[in-house]
C-alpha cells in the first residue's frame, strides 16, 4: 500500500508507573532522516527508537518527542553508613565516661548526626525503561503509519486517474497520427500539381517522401513505451512495498516519451494532446514527492 511521507502518530500509556508520552511527525526528504528528542536522562534509549522507527519508515525526515513523568515510579531508599555510625556510637560513650553523663544511646540521637544517613533513589532497569519506551513507541508509529496509508490512498488514487487520462490521450495521438502523414499526401500532391502544372505527377516519389515523412513522425515505438510505463506504475500503486523513489523514475520516463512525441509530430491536435499529457505527468510529479 502506498503511503505518504507526511504524518502524525501520538501514544500515551502507562508503564510501571511512568507516564510514557510518545510522538512521530515527518515531512518529505529524499533519504530517511531521523531526530529523537527525550529527557537527558533517558537518552540511553535514542537508539532502540531510532531502530523502531528505521523498520516503520523508509524515507522522510521523522522527528520524535518523547515525554516521561516519573514522579509516581520515584522509590526513595535510605542507606546506614555503618562504620560512621559506630565511630559516633564509641564516641559518644567516652563523651558519657569521661563527664559521667546519663542515658542511654539511641538510634534516634544516632540519626541525627550528620552523614549517617542518606536518601538516594532506587536504582532503575534501564533495559526494562528502555523496552517501556519503545513498546509506547511502536503504538505511536502504528497510529502514524495509519495516518500515512489514508493519505497514501488518496495520493494513489489521484495518480492512478491522472494515468488514465494519459493513457487516453495517447490512444488519440495513436489514433490521429496516421490521418497526419495522409494529410502531409495530400498537402504534397497539391503542391507539386501548382509547381507542375501541365506535368505528369512522378506517383514514386510522392510515395517515397510520404514514406520518409512518415518515418519522421512514426511514434509507435513511444506510445508502446508510454503504455508500458504507464501499466508499470499502476503495479507499482498496488504494490506493498515503498515505491517513492521508483515512481520518481518512472515518471521521468514518461515525460521523456512525450517530448520525443511532441518534438516528431507538428500536427496541432498531436501537439496539444502531448501538452496536456505533460501537464498530467508534471502533477503526477509533485505528487510523487510526498510518497515514501
Amino acid at each position: 500500500m502506498v503511503k505518504s511521507m507526511t504524518g502524525y502518530g501520538r501514544a500515551r500509556e502507562t508503564r510501571n508507573k511512568r507516564d510514557i508520552t510518545v510522538e512521530v511527525r515527518s515531512v518529505n526528504n529524499r533519504y530517511l532522516d531521523c531526530t529523537v528528542k527525550l529527557p537527558r536522562a533517558y537518552v540511553f534509549a535514542e537508539d532502540a527508537i531510532k531502530g523502531r522507527v528505521q523498520k516503520a519508515v523508509s524515507r522522510g525526515k521523522v522527528d520524535v518527542f518523547v515525554t516521561i513523568d516519573s514522579s509516581a515510579a520515584d522509590v526513595s531508599v535510605v542507606k546506614v553508613n555503618e562504620p560512621l555510625a559506630r565511630s559516633y556510637y564509641e564516641a559518644l560513650l567516652r563523651l558519657k565516661e569521661t563527664f559521667g553523663l546519663s542515658g542511654e544511646v539511641t538510634p534516634v540521637e544516632l540519626s541525627r548526626c550528620p552523614d549517617v544517613l542518606s536518601v538516594t533513589k532506587a536504582e532503575e532497569d534501564l533495559e526494562t525503561l528502555a523496552e517501556d519506551i519503545c513498546q509506547v513507541t511502536d503504538a505511536a508509529l502504528a497510529a502514524y503509519n495509519r495516518m500515512r496509508s489514508v493519505e497514501g490512498v488518496k495520493l494513489a488514487e489521484d495518480i492512478a486517474g491522472r494515468a488514465d487520462t494519459i493513457e487516453d490521450t495517447v490512444a488519440r495521438v495513436e489514433a490521429q497520427s496516421p490521418q497526419t502523414v495522409s494529410a502531409y499526401r495530400e498537402r504534397l500532391e497539391s503542391k507539386m500539381r501548382e509547381v507542375l502544372a501541365s506535368t505528369t505527377i512522378d506517383e514514386a516519389r510522392i510515395l517515397t517522401e510520404t514514406a520518409i515523412f512518415a518515418d519522421k513522425i512514426a511514434v509507435d515505438e513511444e506510445t508502446v513505451r508510454l503504455h508500458s510505463h504507464l501499466s508499470q506504475l499502476r503495479d507499482m500503486l498496488r504494490g506493498d512495498e515503498p515505491v517513492g523513489r521508483k515512481l520518481d523514475f518512472l515518471i521521468q520516463e514518461i515525460n521523456r516519451e512525450c517530448n520525443t512525441i511532441g518534438s516528431k509530430c507538428s500536427d496541432l491536435t498531436i501537439t496539444q494532446d502531448v501538452v496536456n499529457m505533460k501537464a498530467e505527468v508534471e502533477k503526477i510529479r509533485e505528487q510523487v514527492q510526498n510518497i515514501e
